[in-house]
């Protein structure tokens, strides 16, 4: 009777299991007073902090005051254009460069051409990818405020270069799944390069380009806190801000504008990708 093989996925949940279960293993023995962190001394700490945001103690509460909120909604704007020029700077360069960067288009099967070329560029722009998605935006932040001046431009431009990564890799696998039977068809017809990218490629592949784009956009909206919090402007500044004036319920006011427009975002979101079928 032969055994029963243990399959990829069942493998793959098993080192799951035992990486999770080594790793809280490794934190207790190394840590031992790992569990001292909810001790009573700081529960009663949280429990203070937490009364705080709610406005104990406080003579003026930020979330009650008018101009406080018109203040905070102007800086919403802010962090919102923020998210649009990032997923617009990461979306525009992905488009350029995820063709190129396609396994399939460097060894000549997307096309049925295959050029010396292909494959020296196809590493060159799948390196790029990596570097760019394996730094953070908080760092990309902190280099970009080094020569460009404070703001939303130098947030924007963080939050695009390391989505940009994350987006190319995303699309570009996206390529190397389509059907390369009509392409090649197309190919076989006297189709140019650039016919078969517009006409058969894109095609098939823009619903799932849009899918990716709507995700990373609510992913860049909740990161822009991340920049922010380096002087790149908008809600995540304000935020650095009122933690450090120990403005409590100003913090409560910033992370209840956060709540609302991640909310908002998520339901655009899910409404244009059921408008859009993808």
């Amino acid at each position: 009777m032969k055994r029963k093989r243990i399959g990829f996925v069942q493998m793959s949940m098993i080192l799951f299991v035992v990486i999770v279960l080594g790793s809280w293993a490794y934190l207790i023995i190394k840590n031992d007073d790992l569990f001292e962190v909810f001790n009573e001394r700081n529960l009663g700490f949280l429990d203070n902090f937490i009364q705080k945001m709610f406005g104990k103690g406080a003579k003026q509460i930020a979330y009650t005051d008018k101009s406080r909120w018109i203040e905070v909604l102007k800086l919403t704007v802010d962090t919102i254009a923020m998210s649009f020029l990032a997923n617009g700077l990461a979306m525009i360069g992905t488009l350029i460069t995820v063709v190129p960067a396609a396994a399939n288009y460097a060894d000549g099967r997307l096309t049925g051409r295959k050029n010396w070329y292909g494959k020296i560029i196809f590493v060159i722009i799948r390196f790029i990818y990596i570097i760019t998605r394996s730094v953070p935006e908080l760092v990309w932040g902190m280099l970009f405020i080094f020569f460009i001046q404070a703001g939303v431009l130098p947030g924007a431009l963080a939050l695009a270069v390391h989505n940009f990564g994350v987006l190319g890799r995303l699309c570009a696998e996206v390529v190397e799944d389509v059907n390369v039977k009509p392409l090649q068809g197309l190919a076989r017809c006297g189709a140019s390069n650039s016919q078969i990218l517009m006409y058969g490629v894109f095609p098939m592949c823009f619903k799932k380009f849009l899918y990716y784009m709507m995700f990373r956009f609510e992913v860049i909206v909740r990161s822009t806190i991340v920049v922010g919090a380096v002087g790149a402007g908008g809600l995540g500044l304000y935020f650095k801000l009122r933690m450090s004036a120990m403005d409590y319920t100003g913090v409560t006011l910033v992370i209840m504008c956060y709540l609302i427009v991640v909310y908002l975002t998520d339901i655009v979101s899910g409404k244009l990708q059921k408008m859009w079928n993808c």
